[in-house]
């Protein structure tokens, strides 16, 4: 166990936090403090009657000087207040009181200013206040509310808490239990995600756009955007903002976007960092709701440039606006009412159904440019840059509601929050499948083992329903294939060509993919077919009940081999489509026609169509469910993690992991008194982490019967490994398996499973899944190891309880995932049998208090 130190993840006055509203605008949410009396006082002020009555229960016009000291000196524990800020303005106020010394209840109640009701701002503030109070031991809120506040009633109902109602004295009483369940989650990612996406959805289907940094010469990066955007003929305003020129790129100019009178969504910055916050605030003063900040010298230029991103990503935020970028290259939309292109790129592909998300700019270029190529349609892009505010996740978010896209791809460098994008890809890849190109740089696991493998991650892309890719080629292979065909209904490929040397190739690649090629293929018409024989090849292959998918491949002929050398080979592809069964087509002569995925190579082809292959398998799949596990005790974990008593013992019991008696021992008398103490025969095992399981190494010593037995075995032991030595009592002889859980930089926490000994474990046969694990997650895992049939019995052993492990791997995966101090955990060796387990050994790593990202109240 290796505990961690550092303050508590709250938020502070120091560390406010930004939340997005119902309508996608930013304000800030932070603790009260005496300064905010004036504040406090000029919100009342703004108050309608109705509002202050609702609150108050009485027209309190004002604040006397007593309930304001009250009201913004708090302790912060027993009593907490949390401000809503929209720029330097107080627009709502939330606090809570312990009725009474170290009571688990508290009162409740906040207030919002009216301009500012109706945008969930009541929500927010619930979910931080009960975080807030769960960690000072409070258990359960109570709020009085009069009957006629509609609103407030509304906001405790739609919370998914368990409300109790009593009606006394013209007053609702409420109290509800604020730990929070699988009801509250749910509604509060569902508030996440509707607020995600319509702050995005405000950013790419903008009125008007005020570009900043356009020079009058017409050159630099501002002059070629604002080009871009008139060229490609954007439906709204332009405003060029210049400081004197009158026009610019023909268009009029203005010295600010407010002068223009025009309405203005969406800022686009190209002027140096030290001006960008000065074109915060006039964007602001414009009515603008984002930013795309083209402009480099940003976080990627060194300190002084990360604290220049800091400082305009919070101006922004206090303006209600949100920030693409910065060292981006831009935002597009291609759909007809809007023709967005706030790119640096200056030819867009044609409108599509494919959302494509680039965090890198100059990769961005690239990517654009290769799908105009190749003719696969766009619905719209955002290249993401600096990534200081909008993300991948939030463009997820965006394009599961977008009816305008169907396919989704993913150009990603690093993962800003892994959990959050596991579990949003996990219920959007129901809906919309997922491409993702993800780097192929993995940091170390955290544990004492490395996370997942290359081919681990793989998989566990694959558990997300998210198609991972290896190269810009085959994102956009797989984006072409799936935007312009249907999804396989299973993994039988039907081959059909003209040459026997391509098919063959396409046979060997259908067996690479893991995809199986179909009774009867592949079917080779012979060099010497005509086009209506390859047709008709084709047609019946599309026809066979026993094909799921089509491989068509075609060779060019050579000279004097078909009489009929203006035959139109092509022509043959639209009959096969007509069947509705996806095909892929490599022909090495002439030009595929639209709507049919044509390859460079056969292996490409084949490729191509097992990646989508592996996802409709996953999509056939019952997602599974989140088991209730019997004797979890919550509370005995959080005692068992305080720092002044940590017990990891106690932790893992708190799960219903319970690991064998282990007793230390660094001397040959305290051996065999813990012998005598376990009960006899009892193991002896060298106390190093590496060698508890080294029974090769003699390391150790099992069915030690007797005192004299543990004396000599202590003697051999101590003169090989050190003095220090663990005294176990027997158990039952079992299969040697490993868990592990480890911090992976792309999906947070994971669940590892694998068999124990040393060639599996150099051998690296270990599979993940993240956490929280299925029932169907857990279930996968036991049998996935290669070494896994020993599990269900081998030459002649009982099969051992496969139960009993998946039980244990979905108590460490609700561990990991309610946890986030436990940074990694191994659980070696567990012995399997057939009538239970025992884990012997366990280590525990504890981390900081610090939030697990995709943890707690909704922030960005």
């Amino acid at each position: 166990m290796t505990p961690g130190g550092g303050p508590p993840a709250v938020t502070t006055v120091d560390h406010p936090v930004d939340v997005l509203l119902s309508d996608g605008t930013t304000v800030q949410l932070r603790p009260i403090q005496p300064s905010d009396a004036p504040g406090i006082v000029a919100m009342h002020s703004r108050f309608s009657e109705r509002t202050r009555y609702l609150r108050y229960f009485s027209p309190y016009p004002r604040i006397p000087e007593r309930d304001l000291r009250r009201f913004v000196n708090v302790d912060h524990r027993d009593r907490e207040a949390f401000v809503v800020l929209a720029g330097d303005q107080i627009v709502a106020v939330g606090r809570y009181e312990r009725l009474g010394p170290e009571s688990p209840e508290a009162e409740v109640a906040f207030v919002v200013e009216d301009a500012y009701q109706g945008r969930g701002i009541g929500s927010v503030l619930l979910e931080h206040l009960a975080d807030a109070a769960r960690r000072t031991g409070i258990m359960s809120f109570v709020a009085e509310v009069l009957p006629a506040n509609g609103a407030m009633l509304r906001v405790f109902a739609d919370f998914g808490y368990q409300v109790q109602r009593q009606f006394a004295d013209g007053v609702v009483h409420l109290t509800f239990p604020i730990a929070p369940t699988e009801a509250t989650l749910e509604v509060q990612r569902g508030r996440e995600h509707r607020t995600e996406a319509r702050s995005v959805a405000r950013l790419l289907a903008p009125r008007g756009v005020a570009v900043y940094g356009a020079s009058a010469t017409g050159q630099g990066v501002g002059a070629a955007v604002l080009g871009h955007l008139r060229d490609y003929g954007f439906t709204g305003t332009v405003v060029p903002v210049h400081p004197t020129a009158a026009t610019v790129a023909g268009l009029p100019a203005y010295p600010s976007a407010a002068d223009s009178g025009l309405p203005v969504d969406l800022a686009v910055v190209a002027v140096p960092p030290e001006a960008a916050e000065a074109v915060v605030a006039d964007a602001a003063a414009a009515g603008a709701h984002g930013l795309v900040v083209i402009s480099a010298g940003f976080a990627e230029a060194g300190r002084e440039g990360a604290a220049a991103q800091r400082r305009l990503v919070r101006a922004a935020h206090a303006a209600g606006m949100r920030v693409v970028g910065p060292n981006c290259l831009g935002v597009a939309n291609t759909a007809p009412g809007v023709r967005l292109n706030a790119t640096l790129a200056p030819r867009l592909p044609v409108p599509g159904r494919v959302g494509l998300f680039s965090q890198s700019g100059a990769f961005g270029v690239a990517l654009l440019a290769e799908a105009d190529r190749r003719g696969l349609g766009l619905s719209s892009f955002v290249s993401a840059g600096n990534r200081a505010d909008v993300s991948g996740n939030d463009l997820l978010q965006y394009w599961q509601d977008d009816p305008g896209t169907d396919v989704i791809m993913l150009y990603l460098e690093t993962f800003g929050n892994p959990r959050k994008f596991a579990r949003l890809a996990r219920r959007i890849g129901r809906d919309k499948p997922i491409v993702a190109l993800a780097s192929p740089a993995r940091p170390a696991g955290v544990g004492e083992r490395a996370g997942p493998d290359e081919v681990a991650v793989g998989a566990l892309f694959t558990q997300s329903g998210v198609i991972r890719v290896d190269t810009v080629s085959e994102l956009l292979d797989v984006g072409v294939l799936l935007a312009n065909q249907p999804l396989p209904a299973g993994d039988r490929v039907g081959v059909v060509g003209n040459s026997s040397a391509l098919t063959g190739l396409a046979a060997t690649a259908c067996a690479a993919q893991g995809l199986t090629l179909a009774d009867g293929y592949p079917r080779d018409v012979g060099p010497r077919a005509g086009a209506a024989e390859f047709a008709a090849a084709l047609a019946a292959a599309a026809a066979d009940d026993a094909v799921d998918a089509l491989v068509a491949v075609f060779a060019p002929p050579l000279p004097g081999q078909l009489p009929d050398t203006e035959a139109n080979f092509i022509a043959a592809l639209p009959a096969a489509l007509a069947a509705g069964k996806p095909t892929v087509a490599t022909f090495l002569v002439g030009r595929a026609p639209a709507g049919v995925p044509a390859y460079p190579s056969v292996e490409e082809a084949v490729r191509a169509l097992g990646r989508v292959t592996a996802y409709a398998d996953w999509l056939r799949r019952p997602p599974g469910t989140l088991p209730e596990l019997p004797d979890v005790d919550r509370d005995r974990a959080q005692a068992a993690l305080r720092p002044e008593s940590l017990d990891p013992g106690g932790l893992l019991a708190a799960y219903g992991i319970d690991v064998v008696e282990s007793v230390p021992a660094a001397a040959e008398d305290e051996a065999a008194e813990a012998a005598v103490e376990l009960g006899f025969p009892v193991a002896l095992k060298a106390s190093a982490p590496g060698l508890r399981h080294r029974l090769d190494l003699g390391a150790v010593r099992l069915d030690l019967a007797d005192e004299a037995a543990v004396r000599r075995a202590y003697a051999e032991m101590s003169a090989l490994f050190g003095a220090d030595v663990l005294v176990q009592p027997m158990v039952p002889p079992g299969v040697a398996c490993v868990v592990e859980l480890v911090e992976d930089p792309a999906f947070g926490p994971v669940v590892g499973f694998g068999l124990g000994g040393v060639a599996t474990e150099l051998l690296g046969d270990r599979a993940w899944r993240a956490a929280p694990l299925t029932d169907l997650d857990a279930a996968e895992l036991v049998d996935e190891p290669r070494a896994a049939p020993l599990l269900h019995g081998h030459r002649g052993a009982a099969p051992v309880d496969r139960a009993a492990l998946a039980d244990l791997l979905l108590r460490v995966g609700q561990l990991a995932d309610e946890q986030p101090r436990v940074r990694a955990l191994t659980l070696n060796p567990v012995l399997a049998r057939p009538d239970g387990l025992s884990v012997l050994h366990a280590t525990v790593r504890i981390g900081s208090a610090a939030a697990r990202p995709d943890t707690g109240p909704r922030r960005l």
